[in-house]
């Protein structure tokens, strides 16, 4: 069957579409990873977005439900050079054919992907719909100019209610905004003990499940449309170690005064080069983001940039001059790789073991017995009060 994804500017690419039927409007951008396909699908940062693999070929070593990163994929499409419908790997359970189609995704091959990239790196990521109808170019474009991008995609993917991973260590509370599992994979090799919250948590509730640190996950979209989280992030600050990865770096500059701003074709893909400015060392990371913090923005804010972009020399990585919190722009828990930064868990839970060093705090249920008597006798005192008055 027939595929065709139209682009905002009027560019049309026809293919062969497989997975699912129908018409899908999303972002359009793309990937440079040469392995890794299932883990693109199954990153929640994706949703909303039709994703193009820069690598030719796609599904050869088909799909392996142990090496997703959630639990469903949430992209809007699929793009690539040419799809592997038999794959040889003896790990594999399915085709990435029969994925796309179990989740209701279209997929689009046979169309040249390096003119499509080049195209993005030119003009910068833009809109696109993807269909397997009969409809004409025009009626195409109509379509596409009266669907607007999302912008509640954090809600979209965050868990709905709170779920731990116990562990008998440092108690990390993870605040998901789109959280990938290599997030829960490398606190849970540290025996940390999880729990994992929705992205509308409040500072209050946060403080209630008394944790050691907090992480701020990854997630999709624009940092600027999950307000609420700024703000959480805000109160937080300097009560508990914090880490923040990629969309957690953004609100945890926002929440201290900097900025933040869309790029013009993002970074997406496992071969990025980070520059450690206190070392010197170049990484070489996995990122998929839109956005980045605006590096003069920072000026007049207690942030100190610690990681570069070798390639364009965004903002990859702050710290906090005073409190105990740092982020990145990057992904230290990439699956399936590079895991050059995964030192930066350890790093975390150093600091949450200084800051506990620092700040020393009563036991949990010490802490508890004593918020529970400065309920009682808060009541007591109201109680006489009101007598009082009588």
């Amino acid at each position: 069957m027939q595929a065709r994804l139209l682009l905002e500017d009027g560019t049309l690419f026809t293919g062969t579409s497989f997975g699912s039927e129908g018409n899908s409007v999303g972002e359009v951008v793309f990937n440079t990873g040469i392995t890794g396909y299932q883990e693109v699908l199954s990153d929640p940062s994706y949703c909303g977005q039709i994703v193009t693999m820069t690598y030719p070929l796609i599904g050869n070593y088909g799909i392996i439900r142990d090496d997703f990163e959630s639990v469903r994929p949430f992209i809007h499409g699929f793009v690539v050079r040419e799809h592997e419908e038999a794959p040889s790997n003896w790990r594999a359970q399915y085709t990435i054919g029969s994925l796309l189609k179990e989740y209701g995704i279209i997929g689009i091959s046979g169309i040249d992907t390096r003119m499509l990239t080049r195209r993005i790196r030119h003009h910068g990521t833009m809109k696109g719909i993807l269909t397997t109808a009969g409809h004409s170019v025009a009626e195409l474009a109509e379509m596409l100019g009266q669907t607007p991008l999302m912008t509640d995609q954090v809600s979209r993917v965050s868990t709905k209610s709170v779920f731990g991973a116990p562990g008998y260590k440092e108690r990390v509370v993870v605040v998901d905004f789109g959280a990938k599992s290599g997030i829960i994979r490398d606190l849970s090799k540290r025996d940390c003990d999880i729990v994992v919250v929705p992205q509308d948590t409040t500072a209050e509730q946060i403080r209630r499940l008394a944790p050691d640190g907090i992480m701020l996950s990854n997630g999709p979209g624009d940092p600027k449309d999950v307000p609420h989280a700024v703000q959480m992030v805000r109160d937080l600050i300097g009560e508990f170690p914090i880490f923040g990865i990629c969309l957690g770096h953004q609100l945890f500059a926002l929440a201290c005064g900097a900025d933040t701003e869309k790029l013009k074709f993002g970074h997406r893909g496992g071969n990025h080069p980070v520059k450690d400015l206190a070392s010197g060392r170049c990484y070489i990371t996995s990122q998929n983001h839109g956005y980045t913090v605006k590096e003069d923005s920072i000026a007049g804010t207690d942030l100190i940039v610690t990681h570069i972009n070798n390639n364009d020399r965004t903002i990859e990585g702050l710290r906090h001059k005073k409190h105990a919190v740092f982020s990145v722009q990057y992904h230290p828990e990439a699956a399936p790789g590079p895991f050059d930064s995964s030192y930066l868990f350890d790093d975390f839970i150093a600091m949450i073991r200084q800051f506990k060093q620092d700040h020393p705090q009563l036991p949990r249920q010490a802490q508890m017995l004593a918020a529970s008597k400065a309920a009682a006798l808060s009541t007591s005192e109201k109680g006489e009060l009101h007598y009082a008055k009588k």
